[in-house]
């Protein structure tokens, strides 16, 4: 067994997917409509599902807003730099709640950014 997927429901697909293409990186890997059922489904991720877990967004298209809940923490993303990282995504007009450093009672470097409905999505630098 291993992980598929992880599922967040979004407000605006469009600009869900430019967040995740544009900001983080990934690759749209597909889109499907769903007219009879009223929902569009976006996979994206680093590399392919075949090898990989990726992220589904899915959008109702007669729902305009989420609650966030308190149950959902946070996606996880390994990077060589987490301080070159928030800059990037910076520049690239994306949002950085938490700067790079140190967590706190540890070494591990970390930074959180939160994607246009919200959620938040942590950095983790990874060990030299």
């Amino acid at each position: 067994m291993r992980i598929l997927h992880t599922m967040l429901r979004v407000a605006q697909i469009d600009r869900s997917i430019a967040f995740y293409t544009e900001i983080l990186g990934m690759r749209l890997l597909r889109r499907e409509d769903y007219p009879e059922g009223r929902f569009t489904l976006a996979f994206v991720g680093y590399g392919n599902e075949a090898d990989g877990a990726v992220i589904e967004l899915t959008h109702n298209w007669d729902t305009a807003a989420y609650d966030m809940g308190n149950a959902f923490g946070h996606i996880a993303l390994g990077v060589d730099d987490a301080y070159a990282t928030c800059a990037a995504i910076k520049a690239r007009g994306g949002r950085v709640v938490r700067e790079a450093g140190p967590m706190k009672h540890g070494t591990t470097v970390i930074a959180f950014v939160e994607d246009p409905d919200g959620y938040k999505i942590e950095l983790i630098q990874k060990k030299a």
